[in-house]
């Protein structure tokens, strides 16, 4: 009895050692993209604050390539220990899978969701002087003139491709697809003419349409943003059941067990509610998530079978 009890006392010991002990050795967040995006900034924001809240090093990796499953693919390897964890967008968890078959992970069932940090949606936008003035003004001309407008993106599955096929979908148009390798490129030459629209992210690209360099017709949200108030949403310009966001998230390997997953969830939310880091995103256009673990996994779900619907009615591949 007296064996049993001391064993009962050093398992609870242990446990509660471990759990006042995360980190206790650097943790790693892999960005499954190239240095600078929008992904990259939240990930090296929240390495930042938790590095400083949780005195331990957080060590930002990039593992680019294959439109974000090498970086995503290397996580599901890693032990769900709390010291290996992605910070992606939606594309590797959502979108891609629905794009490349035989892919070597599962992302509904291969990782252990942690929290959707920000959101933002997406702004439908011309040239500064283009001639189209409003979204009735492109539906209108896609109608006579099918399949003649250009539309760019960051790269076929990304959120601004998608976006654009919905919006032909639910406008009963359609227009040509311009992949770009990213949204850099993508903007450049939308502002130099060579493309006639985009669906580009808001924080992306406020300041070109502050500068007058990109004219924003129309927004993905429920609600007008106040950072562009005159700008409708695409309900208000006529063109319904279009809200689209896009998310970057925190996802760990899967077989995090329950009470570690809480306690790592609990430090992320904590660091993006740090006015330090939610500030600088919201005032370009986020919006502060920062959801619980279950919450990301009921929305992952439904977020993945809604892009699922639309790749399969616009017949999107990935080649």
């Amino acid at each position: 009895m007296k064996k049993m009890l001391l064993a009962l006392v050093l398992g609870i010991m242990s446990l509660s050692a471990h759990a006042a002990g995360w980190p206790d050795k650097p943790v790693t967040l892999i960005v499954p993209f190239p240095p600078g995006g929008s992904t990259d900034q939240v990930a090296r924001a929240l390495a930042a604050d938790m590095g400083q809240k949780l005195h331990q090093t957080f060590i930002v990796e990039n593992r680019a390539g294959a439109t974000g499953t090498i970086g995503a693919g290397f996580v599901t390897r890693a032990k769900p220990d709390g010291y290996t964890f992605l910070v992606t967008s939606l594309g590797p968890l959502v979108i891609v899978p629905h794009l490349i078959k035989n892919l070597p992970f599962d992302p509904l069932k291969d990782f252990t969701p942690i929290t959707v940090a920000v959101s933002s949606p997406n702004v439908l936008v011309v040239p500064g002087n283009s001639k189209f003035k409003s979204v009735a003004d492109i539906i209108a001309y896609e109608k006579t003139h099918p399949n003649r407008v250009t539309f760019a993106s960051s790269g076929v599955g990304s959120s601004d491709h998608l976006s654009a096929a919905l919006f032909w979908q639910r406008s009963d148009t359609s227009g040509i697809h311009v992949p770009y390798q990213g949204g850099g490129p993508a903007q450049t030459d939308l502002m130099g003419g060579q493309v006639d629209a985009s669906f580009q992210n808001l924080n992306t690209v406020l300041p070109y349409i502050q500068a007058g360099r990109m004219h924003a017709l129309g927004i993905t949200s429920a609600t007008r943003s106040p950072l562009l108030p005159d700008v409708p949403t695409m309900a208000e310009a006529g063109v319904k059941d279009m809200v689209v966001t896009s998310w970057q998230a925190v996802v760990a390997p899967k077989g995090m067990p329950t009470a570690l997953r809480d306690e790592v969830a609990a430090a992320f939310v904590k660091a993006l509610n740090d006015p330090k880091v939610k500030t600088p995103f919201t005032s370009v256009g986020y919006d502060l998530i920062a959801d619980t673990p279950d919450q990301f996994a009921a929305f992952m779900q439904q977020d993945s079978a809604r892009w699922k619907s639309v790749i399969d009615a616009g017949h999107i591949t990935i080649n």
